[in-house]
C-alpha cells in the first residue's frame, strides 16, 4: 500500500525557460564522449585505442578495482580521441559516430525467467551497470553485493527539470522489463517515488514495486530524501538507486538483445529560444543541439544538468552521463546597479529579502552571479529550512572540514550526497561550497571506512 509523505522544508526556485511538452528536431550527434570524471572514485583502464572501430555496447574502458564493470560505447563508430589531464588521468574517450547504430549482440530474454546471476551478467556485459549507484556515498554499485532495496525516484523536482511522465509514456513496456530485471538483483523491494501533483501517474501501474507519493518542494524528488523517509540508512546498510530513463536502457537490452542508449533530454533555461525536448544519446556532443538555439543577447552559461547540481560546460561540450537536461542561463558577470540595495522586483530570494517575495507565482531570469564572496561559516539555522531530513547540515559540514569520522557518522554522512544539500549552497549567505565539502567527506569515508 502506498504511503503519502508530505514534506514542508525545501524550496522551488521559479526560473523561466521550462521545456514545453514538445519534441524538437536537431541533427544527430556526430560525436559522443564518456567521461570517467562522471563517476566518483572510478579509476578507468582503457580497452580501446585511437582509430579502433567499436559497436554500440562494446566497452571503451573498465573499472580497475571492479574489472567486470564495463563502460560501453553508446554508438557505433571510431574512437577518435582519448583526452588526458594531469598525470595522464583519462578525462574523456571520444567516439565519432558512423550513423549506422550497429549494436553488439546480447541475449534477448525475459528477466523474470533468468536467475540473478544471469541478469547480472547481462547488465555487466551490456554496459548497463554504470547506471546503478550505491547509497551510501553515491558511487558505482558493487556487483558482488546484494542490496537491501532499490530506489527509483520517478520525478525530478529540481529547477526546470524534465518530466519523466512524458519521457517514459511511450516506453512503459521497456520500463516494466527494466524493473523486472532490477527486482532480480535484490532480496528486498524496488521502491518507486511518485509526485503528489500528478493524477493517475503512468508509474502507478508498474508491477512488482512498492510506490510512495511525495508532496512538497524541491528536494522532494531527490532519491536520497525518499530513502530517508522510507528506509533510513545506518552504518552497514546499503541500497542501490537508478534514474527512470536509465531503467529504459536495461529494459531495451532484454527486450531486443541490443544496446540502445538513445535518450530524451530537456533543453531549458531563460536564454533558450524555444525550450523543448530532444532525442539524443548518452554522452552526445551538444554542438548541433545548441547551434542557433539560444538568444545570444548576453554572455551565456551552459550547464549539463540543472542549475543546482549540473556541471558548467561549453557550447560544443558533451552531455553528462547521468544528465537528462541541459540548461542555459545568463552568466551574470556585468555590473549591477545599486547591487544589494536594489528593491529586487525581478530578483528571486530564498530568504524573502526582496519585494519579489510578494509575487509567489512569478518566474524569474536568474544568472550565475555569486553576489558576494566567501565569508565566515556561522550557525544561523538557515540550512535546516531547505533539508527535509532529520540531520544537522551545518554540524555535519563542520565535522567533514575537521575530518572527524565519528562525528560524520553520527550526523548522517551515510544518508547524503551532494545533491541533497545543493539548496543549502544556493541559499548560503556565507557562499560556502557545500557540495564540494560533502564530496570531500564522502571520499574520506570511502577511504577510511569502505
Amino acid at each position: 500500500m502506498s504511503k503519502v509523505i508530505n514534506l514542508k522544508r525545501g524550496l522551488n526556485i521559479r526560473l523561466k525557460g521550462g521545456a514545453e511538452p514538445v519534441f524538437g528536431t536537431s541533427a544527430p550527434a556526430d560525436k559522443i564522449a564518456l567521461k570517467p570524471t562522471d563517476f566518483p572514485g572510478l579509476v578507468p583502464k582503457l580497452t580501446v585505442k585511437v582509430g579502433q572501430e567499436v559497436k554500440a555496447g562494446e566497452p571503451l574502458f573498465f573499472d580497475k578495482y571492479n574489472p567486470e564493470i564495463l563502460f560501453a560505447s553508446p554508438v557505433s563508430g571510431t574512437v577518435t580521441e582519448i583526452n588526458r589531464g594531469e598525470r595522464r588521468k583519462i578525462l574523456e574517450v571520444v567516439v565519432t559516430a558512423d550513423g549506422k547504430s550497429v549494436s553488439a549482440e546480447f541475449t534477448k530474454a525475459d528477466p523474470q525467467k533468468l536467475t540473478r546471476d544471469q541478469v547480472k551478467e547481462q547488465l555487466l556485459k551490456g554496459g548497463m551497470w554504470p547506471f546503478i549507484k550505491q547509497r551510501p556515498y553515491g558511487k558505482l554499485a558493487n556487483p558482488a553485493i546484494v542490496p537491501q532495496h532499490i530506489f527509483i525516484s520517478c520525478f525530478d523536482s529540481a529547477p526546470l527539470a524534465p518530466d519523466y511522465e512524458l519521457i517514459v509514456k511511450e516506453q512503459i513496456a521497456d520500463f516494466q522489463t527494466g524493473i523486472n530485471a532490477l527486482a532480480k538483483l535484490t532480496d528486498g523491494k524496488v521502491y518507486l517515488g511518485l509526485p503528489g501533483n500528478v493524477q493517475n501517474s503512468i508509474f502507478s501501474g508498474i508491477k512488482g514495486v512498492e510506490t510512495n507519493v511525495f508532496n512538497g518542494p524541491h528536494p522532494a524528488g531527490n532519491v536520497g530524501i525518499q530513502i530517508h523517509h522510507i528506509s533510513p540508512l545506518n552504518k552497514g546498510d546499503l541500497v542501490w538507486t537508478i534514474n527512470p530513463q536509465d531503467v529504459l536502457f536495461i529494459g531495451r537490452l532484454f527486450e531486443t538483445g541490443k544496446a540502445d542508449f538513445s535518450k530524451i533530454i530537456a533543453l531549458t533555461g531563460s536564454e533558450v529560444k524555444t525550450p523543448n525536448y530532444y532525442k539524443t544519446v548518452v554522452g552526445a556532443n551538444l554542438a548541433s543541439l545548441l547551434k542557433g538555439a539560444t538568444k545570444q543577447t548576453t554572455k551565456e552559461r551552459f550547464i549539463s544538468g540543472n542549475v543546482l547540481t549540473g556541471k558548467q560546460i561549453t557550447a560544443d561540450d558533451y552531455l553528462g552521463f547521468f544528465d537528462s537536461q541541459v540548461t542555459v542561463i545568463p552568466e551574470g558577470d556585468e555590473y549591477q546597479f545599486m547591487g544589494w540595495a536594489d528593491p529586487g522586483f525581478n530578483k528571486f530570494s530564498a530568504s524573502k529579502t526582496f519585494f519579489s517575495s510578494l509575487f509567489r507565482k512569478k518566474e524569474y531570469v536568474l544568472n550565475a552571479n555569486m553576489n558576494g564572496g566567501e565569508r565566515a561559516f556561522v550557525l544561523s539555522g538557515q540550512y535546516e529550512k531547505f533539508v527535509p531530513m532529520d540531520i544537522l547540515p551545518v554540524y555535519l559540514l563542520k565535522a567533514i572540514l575537521v575530518n572527524d569520522i565519528d562525528k560524520m557518522e553520527q550526523l548522517g554522512i551515510y544518508e547524503v550526497i551532494e545533491e541533497d544539500l545543493a539548496l543549502c549552497e544556493y541559499a548560503c549567505t556565507s557562499k560556502i561550497k557545500v557540495q564540494d565539502i560533502v564530496r570531500q567527506g564522502l571520499d574520506v569515508m570511502i577511504k577510511e571506512v569502505g
